[in-house]
């Protein structure tokens, strides 16, 4: 508890913290709201998947620039930047809601473009994180991190679906209103989230974004992470959607599924308080490997028995471990990157990590087209087993000590 409340001191990062935590409770509301708004405008599914799928597509699209802009411009007046098109683009929408002239188009336009906005801050955030944090904190700080995204996802489902019903345009105004509450909050920052100086020849932004993505390549447990996180992320994902889309075939109700989502959201919020424990006591390498397989006993009560309460549990274990493992290789890979290099770095982790989300759904809905219920969440499961072996058996994940023993590795990623 010591680290958090040295943490708490922070000015900075509690600014920083609180702003986006708003931030986020409004995104994650309006992608929520936004399907269903499209549906009662269409009655299309397609159109109301749309929606998502347009917003991770302008999150991806924009996350290698953003990286390259992070190290090179003023890390607040980007994040600011962002949040004040959130404003107006959400506003749009709010008042196109108020006149009666809200159109789908609108919609997804919106839907696109506040992504590439999440795509343009998300590497500007972490630079800023890792300049006003010091090192010893970073596990902590991105555990925290951690918890803002499970405590938006527990309570912006449940507030959009209550402003919705209040009025259309409602959501849209409060989400609105959040980004302008990030805008101001990100006013009080004090630090100076300048990039390194940089007195070198004229550089080419497509030069840097190779810099970046060499630097990721050359070293081998970025390497390994590179290939094993997006195909993680695809296969827990689509286990996610085969055991929603089993309890909708079912017959539960709306409110049983919300059930699972907010004890999944539940859980994620006690891992992210874990965490630094977790973190400081056990080798980042063995968490890693750790978190790899931590799914992998769930997947047979999931197959066996796909009732709420099973599926809520099973997920609600698996979540509890996740926090650690994504707080603690984020805090090792800005530890030892070069603080010129962590915004092209994390765009580039974290494109190559979300690379494959969209296909989860696809997947899931292919095998259990293909294969029913039981046979396709085991055959996720033996192919999460497989993805497994891949930090299982790297030396180079298996080797990466605890934080205080981070330095070590720091010093040749420096040079």
């Amino acid at each position: 508890m010591s680290s958090y409340r040295a943490l708490s001191r922070n000015h900075d990062f509690t600014v920083l913290w609180i702003g986006q935590t708003i931030s986020e409770v409004g995104s994650r509301m309006s992608m929520f709201v936004f399907p269903l708004v499209t549906f009662a405008l269409t009655g299309s599914v397609l159109l109301a998947a749309a929606a998502e799928a347009l917003h991770l597509l302008g999150v991806a699209g924009a996350l290698l620039p953003a990286g390259v802009l992070a190290d090179r411009r003023d890390r607040r007046r980007i994040m600011r930047a962002a949040s004040a098109v959130g404003v107006l683009l959400y506003a749009s929408l709010a008042g196109a809601g108020i006149a009666g002239t809200l159109t789908v188009p609108h919609l997804l336009v919106v839907a696109l473009l506040t992504g590439v906005g999440a795509g343009l801050f998300a590497p500007a955030e972490l630079s800023a994180v890792r300049a006003v944090v010091p090192t010893d904190q970073l596990p902590t700080a991105l555990s925290q991190h951690q918890a803002r995204l499970h405590v938006a996802a527990l309570v912006s489902a449940p507030l959009g679906g209550v402003l919705l019903g209040i009025a259309r345009w409602l959501p849209f105004a409060v989400d609105a209103a959040s980004y302008l509450a990030s805008w101001v909050l990100l006013g009080r920052l004090r630090a100076d989230l300048s990039p390194t100086p940089y007195d070198g020849p004229r550089r080419r932004p497509g030069h840097d974004l190779v810099e970046g993505a060499r630097f990721v390549w050359s070293r081998p447990f970025f390497r390994v992470l590179t290939i094993w996180g997006p195909l993680t992320n695809l296969m827990v994902n689509a286990l996610f959607f085969v055991a929603v889309l089993r309890l909708i075939s079912g017959g539960s109700s709306a409110l049983q599924i919300g059930l699972v989502e907010a004890i999944a959201g539940v859980a994620g919020i006690v891992g992210a308080v874990l965490a630094p424990w977790l973190i400081d006591r056990v080798p980042t390498g063995r968490l890693t490997v750790l978190i790899a397989w931590s799914f992998l006993p769930l997947v047979v009560p999931m197959a066996l028995w796909p009732e709420p309460l099973v599926v809520a549990a099973a997920l609600g274990l698996g979540m509890l471990l996740n926090p650690a493992g994504n707080a603690g290789i984020g805090s090792y890979r800005v530890a030892i990157t070069p603080p010129a290099l962590v915004g092209r770095v994390q765009a580039t982790s974290q494109f190559a990590s979300m690379s494959t989300m969209p296909f989860a759904p696809v997947l899931a809905g292919t095998l259990l087209t293909t294969l029913g219920g039981t046979a396709a969440t085991l055959t996720l499961g033996l192919l999460t087993a497989a993805v497994a072996l891949i930090p299982t058996l790297s030396a180079s994940v298996r080797s990466v000590p605890r934080p205080a023993a981070w330095d070590v590795c720091a010093a040749p990623a420096a040079a």
